[in-house]
């Protein structure tokens, strides 16, 4: 038993980078040492294999690869090699049709490469070369049954290529017809007439019906006989045919036009004449008479109505008649001739003389052809070939921009796009594919797509082509798209992508291969995390909010109770005991406690909103302005102000924090008012899409257009305490609510012309026609 070893054991490759480049290979390689022993590589060792059927002899016997008597001759070539000699042959493998080329050369002392390059089919080339041809191409056995056909076979036809194998084109199921709409006889198809004459029928023209389309196609039928060696039988025809339809169209549209064209200069026929043997008017010429409108006198007397003819016409045309009157050959000629209403028109004469029994002349007849028609037939021919060429290269055109256009497209896009075939191999990949995983376009077509770079899961496990989703898409015809999956780099690392196969269709509806496009998403991964860690930080600084919050309502405001309670007690035991200015101090101590307290439970209200945990509700606004109405009853009652509001509508929201709001907006509108003017306040909503859109109109002080940004700060203010009371708080308090709401806050105003604050809230659902009666409260 001759003893096998690995390749990369193999003491001539022994660390040697060679050794790598050969176990390598994609072509069948062996080294054989006239010891017996023999390496092979990972091509031949595949192949050794799947010939060997399970024999334990044959997985150690290279010879096991080839016929019996290839075998033999490679043997010899061997020895020859060991001997230093290298050589070359046509041999047959096992499990293969088509020869392949074996190069033997020497390897070292005692040692051989025996290198195997197998040839494709001829077959195979020939189908591939006409479907890159767009035509069609059946090879048909000594039965005429289709053997093989090739995709263009399928889609000229409209049958699948199961449906054309083994079919018979003397069955009875083809609908064929001639050009004329005959019956076309399946005995005399040129593919039968070429098998029983042994020669070859050209471009023979046939009509195929189209069960796709359930129509006619047109083809141009070529059939050649194939000879065995030896025999004069044909024992194979093939069959190449071309899709000719759109080319018949154009040419029966042409020949439509032809004729109508045709039939219009027949019909323009105008005037017979007759002459005598001299050529000259002999009597009553009806048809003259009524187109140019002379009468006898003229074209009797007038010498054969040559007045009529156009003056730059006249010396040509008559001169030709008269030389052919003279020579009797008949006469024709083109001139333009006067009608009857002294319009000329092109005219084509033609005449011949009647001759006697003895050769003499006795008339001449002729005609008189309008020829304006078929001027402008002719025109129109030339316009409708033009338009038809300009047609042909304008889609020419078209069809080579967008093929232009979409190589363009897929060479600049950015993410990786594959083309793969219903087994799983690579057929096209874009410059994009090849840069984010490291290969070249070379390499990643032809090969299995889910070996190459997507055989594992992110953890390294691996990843059962079964359970891929591309795979899964070539078997069910279902568009997929992946989040998150991993295709692997020619460097070994993982590259995170996102994914979506797209499957492909052939004519009869079968999955022929699918479009894949990756993204490579490990930027927006790694935003993720930064946006995750953000929120983390986020929720930590929201928690030391709500520490700072609860420090505020209890540890700040405790001393501050403490202050205060001290100077009301300093303000009642010694109050007017003291000089007038211990008593102001006292006064404008209790008032800063007040502004303190004050300014910590805005803080604290404002610390707060958004911060409750309760799912938004249907909120009446009718419900909320009475709510608001209420709390504002003291300022209203105090500055003689008025409150007026039209709010039908219903917002999704939270109660507790709308009635600060709109008690807010309103409590401004009746405190900054101008000198001597008693407030006005109008609060209104209409419906916005799905928005409620709500205003706040008051006719106070106005704002200027530099500060309407400003007030909605906190702390800021644009008045002296002791105008206006406040902390500056509130405006910021509204928007924060607004804002959590999913709305917006913003105010238009001038000053002395009052302030409208416009907010919107999210609707409920569509509301009803706004009252047309407000809902007024007087102080």
């Amino acid at each position: 038993m001759k003893s096998l070893i690995d390749v990369s054991d193999a003491a001539p490759f022994a660390g040697v980078e060679a050794a790598a480049l050969l176990a390598a290979l994609p072509d069948p390689t062996v080294v054989v040492w006239a010891s017996g022993r023999f390496a092979l590589n990972a091509a031949a060792r595949e192949r050794l294999e799947s010939v060997s059927q399970g024999e334990a002899d044959a997985a150690h016997n290279w010879a096991a690869l080839f016929v019996p008597g290839t075998a033999q001759q490679l043997r010899d070539a061997l020895a020859r090699a060991f001997e230093g000699a290298g050589s070359r042959l046509s041999i047959q493998m096992v499990d293969t049709v088509a020869p392949a080329l074996a190069t033997i050369t020497p390897s070292g002392p005692g040692a051989a490469l025996l290198h195997l390059r197998e040839a494709h089919d001829p077959l195979e080339v020939a189908l591939e070369l006409m479907d890159s041809l767009g035509l069609g191409m059946t090879v048909q056995g000594a039965d005429s049954a289709v053997q093989h056909a090739n995709a263009a076979a399928s889609t000229i036809l409209g049958l699948s290529p199961e449906q054309l194998t083994g079919r018979d084109v003397l069955d009875p199921c083809w609908r064929t017809i001639h050009p004329d709409g005959r019956p076309f006889p399946s005995e005399t198809h040129p593919s039968v007439q070429a098998l029983r004459s042994g020669q070859p029928l050209l471009e023979v023209p046939m009509g195929v019906y189209h069960p796709g389309e359930q129509d006619w196609r047109w083809l141009l039928v070529s059939a050649i006989p194939r000879r065995a060696p030896g025999s004069r039988t044909p024992e194979q025809v093939t069959t190449v045919f071309v899709d000719v339809t759109a080319q018949r169209r154009i040419e029966d549209e042409m020949r439509r036009s032809e004729q109508r064209f045709r039939s219009l200069v027949e019909a323009t026929a105008q005037i017979v004449f007759t002459t005598d043997a001299q050529g000259v008017f002999n009597g009553p010429q009806p048809g003259w008479e009524a187109f140019t409108g002379q009468g006898p006198d003229d074209y009797l007397d007038g010498g054969g109505g040559g007045q009529a003819l156009h003056p730059d016409d006249r010396e040509r045309s008559v001169g030709g008649w008269l030389e052919a009157v003279q020579t009797l050959r008949p006469y024709q000629s083109e001139h333009r001739l006067r009608r009857a209403d002294g319009q000329y028109v092109p005219m084509q004469v033609r005449a011949v003389p009647v001759l006697n029994g003895d050769g003499s002349v006795r008339e001449w007849i002729g005609t008189q052809t309008d020829i304006s028609a078929v001027r402008e037939a002719e025109e129109a021919l030339r316009a409708l070939n033009a338009e038809l060429e300009g047609r042909v290269t304008a889609r020419t055109q078209e069809l080579a921009e967008v093929t232009r256009f979409s190589t363009l497209l897929l060479t600049a896009a950015g993410e990786g796009v594959f083309g793969l075939d219903a087994a799983g191999r690579s057929t096209f990949a874009n410059p994009a594919a090849a840069r984010m995983l490291g290969y070249s376009v070379e390499r990643l077509i032809g090969s299995q797509q889910h070996d190459l770079i997507h055989h594992s899961h992110a953890d390294g496990t691996p990843y059962p082509k079964e359970e891929c989703p591309i795979h899964q898409t070539l078997r069910d015809g279902q568009t997929r798209r992946i989040d998150h999956d991993v295709l692997w780099h020619a460097q070994g690392h993982a590259v995170d992508v996102s994914s979506v196969v797209t499957p492909m269709f052939s004519v009869s509806g079968e999955v022929s291969g699918a479009v894949l496009m990756v993204q490579d998403i490990t930027e927006r991964l790694r935003a993720q995390t930064r946006l995750e860690e953000a929120i983390e930080e986020l929720e930590r600084s929201n928690t030391d909010l709500e520490q700072f919050a609860y420090v505020a309502s209890h540890d700040l405001q405790e001393p501050l109770r403490t202050l205060g309670s001290y100077a009301e007690l300093l303000e009642r035991r010694y109050g007017g005991q003291l000089d007038e200015r211990a008593d102001r101090y006292l006064s404008f101590m209790q008032d800063a406690v007040g502004r303190m307290r004050s300014l910590i439970q805005d803080l604290l209200d404002f610390s707060r909103v958004g911060r409750g945990e309760t799912l938004p509700v249907p909120v009446a606004l009718d419900d909320v302005m009475r709510l608001a109405a209420q709390n504002v009853q003291a300022a209203r009652a105090a500055g003689d102000g008025q409150l007026t509001w039209e709010t039908p509508h219903r917002v999704l929201g939270h109660a507790p924090l709308l009635a600060p709001l709109l008690t807010n907006l309103v409590s401004n509108g009746l405190k900054f008012t101008l000198p001597g003017q008693p407030a006005r306040v109008y609060v209104a909503s209409r419906q916005e899409g799905p928005w409620i859109h709500v205003t706040v109109q008051d006719s106070g002080i106005g704002i200027a257009p530099e500060y309407q940004e400003r007030i909605f700060d906190i702390f800021q203010r644009l008045h002296r305490r002791e105008d206006y009371a406040g902390n500056g708080m509130g405006l910021a308090i509204c928007r924060k609510i607004v804002e959590h709401h999913g709305g917006r806050l913003w105010l238009e105003s001038a000053p002395g012309q009052g302030s409208t604050f416009h907010l919107t809230l999210p609707a409920v659902s569509p509301s009803p026609a706004p009252s047309p009666t407000m809902t007024p409260l007087q102080p």
